[in-house]
């Protein structure tokens, strides 16, 4: 029996195809100077951010679990990492971006992506409006101190951006915007920024080999410590990002093959001996959102052009005024933030511990400069309300016998360590009649700090005589219950 390969999504249709192309170009040329400066905070070459930027795309684009997303060398990786070439020297930098490779693929493996079903709504929000403040301010640092035509040009930038969609959407907007500032300004002479004042461009392809380092257990303590954070921050920025792309797009992807495949990423780019990375949200944002592509293709371009357009047309790239892609993150940041979240009557509507969750995000991640710790505290606050909401749903009533011989408790709703604490302190311990009743019918018990309260609750009427018994247990609670009641306190 034969079997027919199916065609590559971007096979479908001359129109995909041309898309997904113009997409990867558009993204490579945002990239040069993003990877430039991420290369500076690192405290290496700009080579060495665009050789990232380049194996990462590539390899993600074969490996990765998120069609069109785009991995490459980021700031939050430089940040990470830039104390070991400070400090250490770039051996030691390239080895901690292979072990970080290595630390994400078993993070991968152990099913880490499971966590971000632990990631709810409001942190996303937070996450998305947080993103999209820092691509703007990431822009700042281009518009004082410079030329006045700058600003024209920023400006001429922006009108492209919005006007050329509804002329044509054959060709992306911040294409056509950064061909033509690039033609006036070269055409007129005019003196401005360029991404070729950012730094030198490569003129030959990476070559791999092995990290220059002693391969002793010293050198391994002293990486391990950055490459387990570097591990971290990029799984959770790129694990976040897919997740954002899986709602844009409304399809799904494998979360657990990303992880993976970002570990295999930074190995690949590590041997190559670049600065490592994960997903990079603005580009994203640009490929997915402002071009339109959704398949894997647009990623492996997006490397592949940038080597090329780096190597073959590096003179003609570096005269590419800084101005247009300004121009094109500004557009990129207002159309990812979530404006809908901040309007009067969302807000009005929207429960106060959910709008609280959601600002805590944004102003944790500006603050800090980190998408990942404001995720972290995001999810954290937001399980501690969620806590304290379900907390407050537990209620105990009482009923008792006429003959005054026995009384029923009703106990409602979920019973785990910050309801069970309350428990104790709803009974009548000394006026209540020798029989007493506890209905557990109508709750569940989820951890052990309840079972402990239900034993301090017995405990507490057998020290006056008094009988308890404990009824309507569900199945699970009471397999919880018989496995730990009596052997939760000292000398039980």
């Amino acid at each position: 029996m034969r079997t027919s390969l199916s065609k590559p999504d971007w096979l479908a249709s001359p129109k995909v195809l041309r898309t997904e192309v113009l997409g990867g170009l558009v993204v490579a040329l945002a990239l040069i100077p993003e990877a430039i400066s991420f290369s500076i905070i690192a405290g290496v070459d700009p080579s060495i951010g665009l050789f990232a930027s380049f194996t990462m795309a590539v390899v993600v684009s074969v490996v990765g679990g998120r069609k069109a997303m785009i991995s490459a060398a980021t700031g939050a990786v430089a940040l990470v990492i830039a104390p070991v070439n400070r400090e250490h020297g770039f051996g030691y930098l390239i080895a901690t971006v292979v072990l970080a490779g290595v630390f994400q693929v078993v993070l991968g493996s152990l099913g880490v992506a499971k966590l971000m079903r632990f990631v709810p709504r409001s942190v996303m929000t937070g996450f998305v409006n947080a993103l999209a403040i820092m691509i703007f301010m990431a822009q700042v640092p281009n518009m004082p101190d410079v030329p006045w035509p700058v600003y024209p040009l920023i400006a001429a930038g922006l009108a492209l951006l919005v006007l050329s969609p509804k002329l044509t959407r054959a060709v992306p907007a911040p294409l056509v915007s950064i061909v033509v500032l690039t033609v006036i300004t070269v055409a007129a002479g005019i003196a401005v920024p360029t991404v070729g004042d950012k730094g030198a461009l490569p003129s030959s392809l990476p070559v791999p080999g092995l990290p220059d380092v002693p391969y002793t257990l010293d050198t391994l303590t002293t990486i391990a410590p950055y490459a387990l954070a570097m591990a971290l921050v990029g799984l959770m920025e790129s694990l976040m990002t897919a997740k954002l792309v899986d709602d844009i797009t409304d399809t799904p992807s494998s979360k657990t093959r990303e992880s993976i495949g970002q570990g295999i990423a930074n190995i690949v780019t590590g041997f190559f001996g670049g600065m490592g990375g994960c997903a990079m949200i603005g580009q994203t944002m640009i490929n997915v959102k402002v071009s339109g592509a959704r398949t894997r293709l647009s990623t492996f371009l997006a490397g592949t052009f940038l080597m090329v357009l780096c190597i073959v047309f590096g003179p003609i790239v570096s005269d590419i005024p800084m101005a247009a892609l300004v121009a094109v993150m500004i557009m990129v940041s207002v159309g990812t933030f979530d404006w809908h979240s901040i309007r009067p009557r969302t807000l009005k509507r929207m429960p106060l511990g959910e709008t609280t969750v959601m600002v805590l995000t944004v102003v944790v991640v500006v603050a800090t400069d980190n998408l990942a710790i404001g995720v972290v505290v995001g999810s954290v606050t937001a399980m501690t309300v969620f806590a304290r909401r379900v907390a407050h749903l537990a209620a105990v009533t009482s009923v008792l016998d006429p003959d005054g011989t026995q009384v029923v408790y009703s106990v409602t709703g979920q019973l785990f360590f910050a309801s069970a604490n309350d428990l104790v302190t709803r009974f009548d311990y000394k006026n209540d009649p020798p029989n007493v009743t506890i209905d557990l019918s109508t709750t569940h018990i989820w951890d052990a700090s309840s079972v402990a309260a239900l034993d301090a609750v017995e405990r507490k009427y057998a020290e006056r005589g008094k009988k308890v018994t404990v009824i309507g247990l569900n199945e699970p609670s009471a397999a919880m219950r018989s496995r730990l009641t009596g052997q939760l306190t000292p000398g039980d």
